[in-house]
């Protein structure tokens, strides 16, 4: 492989690097390739996420981790092999607005079609549905290729997935049996519509109508921010639509939940006319450039034709079944886009030379330098242990929908309801941190856009705005999950976390971790005894202590996952690969000695109080 070499400030500096970029990477792996980590992937499943006792339900008869293992295998080459090659040209080229609909980026038919054909959308779909019925964590370790490959466009399944989700737990049987079939093949995809330019994130002032007319509603207004609202790939998009009947009670008490498609159905259930919804313009944005982020109209003419989700005026729950299955899948791509820039990080530390390093002849290549090697084991490890936590959730959810036992299922799913908030934000907010670090390993070479560094620093930072804010997640975190249920879920999870130290006290290779672990863990319990005490008394005080104990949550969640990944390796759960066993103990080291101590801050930012918070005048901003 050739280096590239400094330029330095040449004023032709962009086009030297684009003239050279072939030099940048060998010929046989690009820099810019994407390959599934799947020993970390399939190790995570097998140890971390609960799929053994997952595989034992009722449901999943059919399944053994074999299978599992065949199916992450094949969407990684699915993600590498198809998805990938269409990342760079998709953020270059964008989508196309033409005559109020959407022309996909180049190449996303063509890939949305091999989608399709392989049968992927149908992965953890009911087979009353036509789908294959497999656990969540089989489809979440799927996911992630696909995000990691190309973020763009893997959204588009993502809220197919959601808006099913949605569809199956709500809407009438004949709705049902009508949509979910050519959903879950893929044939038609799915879109949610909350948001209006009046309303931004406060759903109880959106205005979009919808009137009574015979078996269907008419549908009129305009939603903005709608992730691939339309595209030229698919049969049929179904928008799940919010609006207000025209006797609706204020607020969110009276927003109903429609299902309107982009083409009407005929007796037959084939294709017919083209519905009254179409997009006026879509935004020019950061990142994300190939996946359509839409304005929509409805009914500029006769009126969109729409149908009925769950009663009227009890709408909210049909959307945040759809918006809880997309935070998880979201938190999930802030995983994906930290792998895809720390495997660019790493060729390029592995190739670059540059300066002298002990022990090394000449020139070394720079991650032989402490401050690089540092840099790249703030990636990995916190990837390692925000893919564990979000695989972790996904088997407490496969347990709170399928496990026979009621008390499992209600435990299961307090703890899904409690990690939801987390699993969307501190992953999300993680990826500012380590895309940029990407972009910093590689310096120079990292910050112009065609080594692709630059990229996934873009992509990323949508991920803490959309589908509510981190501020939102940590209001909800604190208020409902906390506060409201009065730290009975989240004692639940300290009381589990703080078992795992008996274990861990058994090899002394765990001292260190299990000490860091067990300082994190009293960190996060005095957080929330604080939180249940104060909170009551100042209206102020959760607001301000949201995000911090949000992010204190996540950072001791990861090393509880970190802990317990060491500890398998211990009992020989990699006993076939030592490399990645003494890799994985090192990086779970690693974790507790760098990433762990950030819980004390942590939780002193989050029992300062609100006087701080609040003390400014607005005119002293």
């Amino acid at each position: 492989m050739v280096v590239l070499p400094y330029f330095g400030y040449a004023a032709n500096y962009g086009d030297t690097v684009q003239f050279l970029l072939p030099l940048y990477c060998s010929d046989e792996t690009p820099m810019t390739d994407y390959t599934p980590p799947l020993k970390d992937m399939l190790f995570s499943i097998h140890e971390l996420s609960g799929l053994k006792r997952v595989l034992q339900f009722g449901n999943f008869a059919d399944f053994d981790t074999d299978v599992v293992d065949q199916v992450v295998e094949e969407a990684g080459k699915f993600a590498a092999e198809v998805l990938s090659p269409i990342n760079i040209s998709g953020d270059q080229n964008g989508c196309k607005h033409v005559d109020d609909s959407v022309v996909a980026a180049p190449g996303f038919a063509a890939a949305y079609g091999q989608f399709v054909e392989n049968g992927w959308q149908s992965l953890d779909v009911s087979t009353q549905y036509e789908g294959m019925g497999m656990p969540l964590i089989a489809s979440a370790a799927a996911a992630e290729t696909w995000h990691a490959a190309c973020l763009s466009f893997t959204l588009c399944p993502m809220l197919t997935s959601g808006a099913i989700t949605a569809i199956e737990a709500h809407a009438s049987e004949e709705i049902r049996n009508t949509y979910l079939p050519k959903m879950t093949s893929g044939s038609w995809t799915g879109t949610m519509n909350l948001t209006e330019a009046q309303a931004g994130s406060d759903l109880a002032v959106v205005t979009t109508k919808a009137v009574p007319e015979q078996d269907h509603y008419r549908i009129t207004g305009s939603k903005i921010f709608i992730t691939w609202g339309d595209q030229d790939f698919s049969e049929n998009i179904i928008h799940l639509v919010l609006a207000r009947l025209p006797d609706a009670p204020p607020g969110v008490r009276g927003i109903s939940l429609f299902l309107v498609p982009k083409f009407l159905l005929k007796d037959d259930g084939s294709i017919g006319e083209r519905n009254d919804v179409y997009v006026p313009g879509i935004e020019h944005k950061l990142g994300i450039h190939a996946s359509p982020t839409c304005v929509m109209a409805f009914g500029d003419s006769a009126g969109a034709v729409g149908y009925l989700v769950g009663e009227e005026n009890k709408g909210l729950a049909g959307m945040f079944t759809m918006m809880n299955h997309a935070r998880i899948g979201v938190g999930l791509q802030g995983v994906a886009i930290c792998e895809r820039a720390y495997q660019l990080a790493l060729a390029y530390a592995l190739d670059r030379k540059q300066g002298k390093a002990p022990g090394v002849k000449g020139s070394a290549t720079i991650i032989h330098h402490p401050d690089v090697r540092r840099m790249l084991l703030v990636m990995k490890s916190q990837i390692e242990a925000m893919r564990a936590a979000v695989y972790y959730t996904a088997g407490e959810q496969d347990t709170a929908y399928h496990a026979e036992d009621e008390s499992e299922q209600a435990a299961a799913g307090r703890r899904v309801a409690l990690l939801t908030p987390v699993i969307k934000a501190w992953p999300t907010e993680i990826a500012q941190e380590l895309t940029s670090l990407g972009v910093q390993v590689q310096g120079g070479m990292g910050f112009v856009e065609e080594t692709g560094a630059a990229q996934y620093m873009r992509d990323a930072r949508i991920l803490p705005i959309y589908e509510g804010t981190t501020g939102i997640q940590a209001l909800d975190f604190v208020g409902r999950k906390i506060m409201a249920d009065e730290g009975k879920a989240i004692g639940e999870l300290i009381v589990e976390m703080t078992a795992l130290d008996a274990e861990l006290a058994g090899d002394e290779r765990l001292a260190e971790i299990r000490v860091e672990l067990a300082k994190g863990v009293e960190h996060l319990q005095a957080g929330t005894s604080w939180l249940l005490e104060q909170g009551p008394l100042d209206p102020n005080t959760a607001g301000a202590a949201s995000v911090n104990m949000l992010m204190l949550t996540g950072v001791v969640v990861g090393g509880w996952q970190m802990a317990r990944a060491a500890l398998a390796i211990t009992n020989g759960a990699a006993s076939d690969d030592p490399a990645f066993g003494d890799a994985k103990l090192i990086t779970a080291r690693f974790y507790a000695q760098h990433i762990l101590p950030r819980a004390a801050g942590l939780q002193h930012a989050a029992t300062a109080g609100a006087n701080a918070v609040m003390a400014l005048a607005e005119d002293q901003f």
